[in-house]
């Protein structure tokens, strides 16, 4: 965070400063902001936020212990460091994110990236990242940092020497994204998809269509929208943009895309295909796993050049990259038996999209294994799109189907009703049980997609098997 003193802060706040110690009002923090008190250093400031679980207020004593000089709290503490006490420590640190990232913008080197989509967001934000970091200083989240205190959080790490900031802007209600992104009016605002993650939460799918789109109405009058024109929820859009003045820029692989990637070729190395913009042509070797990335690939170098970077150096840069993030397409285990980690997320569209990867990259003589948990957050839908993904697996001709939970049961009977018996597809109670099947189950030759929503945990079951054919 830039230097501000106590008082600067409390009077941001709307806080009540308590002193401690030899501490005046003048005195000044420059250090990391956070709620965690385990990621304290000399000179930060902890948010004591209270949680459905526990209270961040408990960990104060902890966070001054690791070097915090500053307590954002709700109420008084009886520990020895400065507070500044406030109605809402939430709110605190948007208020806080706010102030710090319109001071370090009337300096006019910052410019702020916004991402959203119902999938993407974290590989895209990663991919633009990679790509600016070697133009200037750059902030962007650590994993998938896109709610109300992660979005903050990362939004504080500016300082006066940053030059850009990518931000990510998830979503659970409608109203979110507005008043994330509403905390620095990104200049570029860019919308990936929209799919049926979350639609149960929002109430369907053209409801999740608006919640996106309230980044484009968060942006800076005048700046630039970056949008998947493939996507027909997302295009229409662009009325939108040019109502607030905003330059329209079109990624995608049909022909109305400004940036498009044509040509497309998957293997087990990753994907190939030609980036076509402004009458450039040229190769794309994406080693990050699966065709869907390349639409992610494509928001990123849009993105960039906004921001003046060729599309040469964009390329050249996402080339060095091997996985997006970890739990995302991320390869493990051997080249025996490969296991493909890409249990941090699942929407329909992902899982499909997964799916799709799995049988593409497996070769002659190798065989397709599907490692699935539950898609949550579906609402009314979730039945038919467990459904669906139970169709598809069978359709792609996976192999071996093993479906792990109680909540995704509907996918098992689904894909034994297209066809997939005699073993071919099984239902696990747990982890512990897949394990011990998939232990004595996986042969050579066999690639493995383990697939689920992040509340379900697969990760960990993927992690497993990657340490187990390592």
């Amino acid at each position: 965070m830039i230097a501000l003193s106590l008082a600067e802060i409390a009077a941001v706040l709307g806080g009540e400063l308590r002193l401690a110690g030899t501490d005046t009002a003048d005195s000044v923090v420059d250090g990391v902001v956070d709620t965690d008190s385990r990621k304290m250093t000399a000179g930060s400031v902890f948010v004591a936020k209270p949680g459905a679980e526990t209270d961040g207020h408990r960990f104060v004593g902890a966070a001054v212990e690791a070097g915090a000089a500053l307590a954002i709290v709700e109420h008084v503490v009886d520990v020895e460091v400065s507070q500044i006490v406030v109605a809402d420590a939430v709110v605190a640190l948007a208020d806080l994110a706010r102030e710090v990232v319109a001071r370090v913008r009337a300096g006019g080197r910052l410019k702020i990236v916004g991402i959203t989509g119902s999938n993407g967001k974290t590989t895209t934000k990663n991919f633009l990242a990679r790509i600016l970091s070697d133009e200037g200083p750059t902030v962007a989240p650590v994993n998938s940092f896109n709610n109300e205190v992660g979005a903050p959080v990362t939004m504080l790490r500016v300082t006066h020497d940053t030059e850009y900031l990518v931000s990510e802007f998830g979503a659970d209600a409608p109203g979110s994204i507005a008043r994330l992104a509403g905390l620095v009016e990104p200049d570029i605002a860019v919308v990936l998809m929209v799919g049926m993650a979350h639609a149960g939460g929002f109430g369907g799918i053209e409801a999740t269509a608006k919640a996106k789109s309230e980044l484009v109405s968060a942006a800076v009058a005048g700046g630039t929208a970056v949008l998947n024109v493939d996507d027909p929820r997302v295009a229409a859009m662009r009325g939108l943009a040019e109502s607030r003045g905003m330059t329209v820029v079109g990624f995608g692989q049909g022909d109305a895309a400004d940036v498009r990637a044509q040509d497309l070729a998957v293997s087990a190395s990753g994907t190939t295909c030609v980036v076509e913009r402004a009458g450039e042509r040229m190769p794309l070797h994406l080693r990050v796993l699966g065709a869907h990335h390349v639409n992610n690939a494509l928001a990123a170098i849009a993105a960039a050049g906004v921001l003046g970077v060729s599309a040469s150096d964009a390329i050249a840069r996402l080339e060095t990259l091997e996985i997006a993030e970890r739990w995302r397409m991320q390869p493990m285990g051997n080249e025996r038996v490969r296991i493909i980690n890409d249990a941090y997320n699942a929407s329909p569209d992902s899982m499909a999209a997964a799916l799709r990867t799995l049988a593409q990259i497996t070769g002659p003589g190798e065989r397709t294994v599907a490692v699935l948990g539950a898609m949550t957050e579906l609402g009314e839908d979730a039945g038919e799109e467990h459904d669906r993904i139970g169709l598809l697996a069978v359709r792609l001709n996976i192999q071996r189907i093993v479906v792990v939970g109680p909540e995704a049961r509907r996918l098992y009977l689904s894909a034994v009703g297209e066809g997939s018996w005699d073993s071919e597809a099984v239902h696990l109670a747990d982890q512990d049980a897949a394990f011990e099947y998939l232990r004595t189950e996986l042969r050579d030759g066999d690639r493995v997609l383990v697939k689920s929503s992040n509340s379900v945990g697969l990760r960990h079951l993927g992690d497993r098997l990657g340490e187990l054919f390592s």
